[in-house]
């Protein structure tokens, strides 16, 4: 009957995964190295990956990377963990997360408006491709979905009593991820510190990963000991 009612535990390569996703998200740390020169009070984190940069390759990859890690993980959840409906809905729009982190790297901004003034009149002008206008739409996903998966596993961990971790702080973090999103949309009206709320974001969701990550290995570990006791 215990295991019945436990979730099951994931593969540790698949928390790994999600531990990793964590660490690969947050490349915009870099930026005081590789990308001195953007407004990283004002500007969109985005410009970091526009293909007018020069290191917008490393940004573009960690994207990339955060996407693949986690689609394979949560479809891994997915695929062993026990099926609940809000569990299976969280593990699935985990994936959605991790699609929309791939469109970012594979629809990245053409320049950096805050950097460049040609860049901000074409955007004006709307002369600036598709791949710069589909931007808007994948980050958006992200931020969607990552809010959309933190409270539906954190609703699950409730629920059906599993865990504990999660149960805890994944609906705060939730909630924190969606106040810096109306927060956003805020910024963009006024025009200043976008750069610094997108930031804090982006941290949410790095943090997200890990808390998701920590959750799983604790069953993980629990499940190794209870044979010996």
């Amino acid at each position: 009957m215990r295991q019945e009612r436990e979730p099951g535990t994931l593969p540790l390569f698949a928390i790994a995964l999600f531990a990793l996703a964590g660490i690969t998200y947050a490349t915009f740390v870099l930026e005081h190295r590789f990308s001195p020169d953007l407004d990283r009070i004002n500007g969109y984190v985005s410009e970091l990956s526009a293909v007018s940069q020069p290191f917008h390759t490393l940004y573009s990859a960690g994207d990339l990377v955060t996407g693949v890690l986690v689609l394979i993980a949560a479809a891994t959840a997915l695929l062993t963990l026990r099926r609940r409906p809000l569990a299976v809905a969280g593990w699935i729009f985990l994936m959605l997360f991790g699609v929309g982190a791939i469109g970012d790297a594979l629809f990245p901004l053409d320049c950096a408006p805050s950097l460049e003034t040609w860049c901000a009149l074409r955007e004006r002008a709307e002369q600036v491709s598709f791949s710069h206008q589909f931007h808007a739409v994948t980050s958006s996903l992200v931020i969607v979905f990552g809010i959309l998966a933190l409270f539906t596993l954190s609703l699950a961990a409730r629920r059906y009593g599993w865990w504990p971790t999660l149960a805890r702080w994944g609906w705060r973090l939730a909630v924190a991820e969606a106040v810096a999103g109306t927060c956003t949309i805020v910024a963009m009206v006024i025009g200043r510190w976008l750069g610094v709320i997108q930031r804090v974001q982006i941290t949410i969701l790095c943090a997200a990963l890990l808390v998701v990550a920590w959750t799983l290995f604790r069953d993980w570990r629990a499940a190794r000991r209870e044979p010996a006791s």
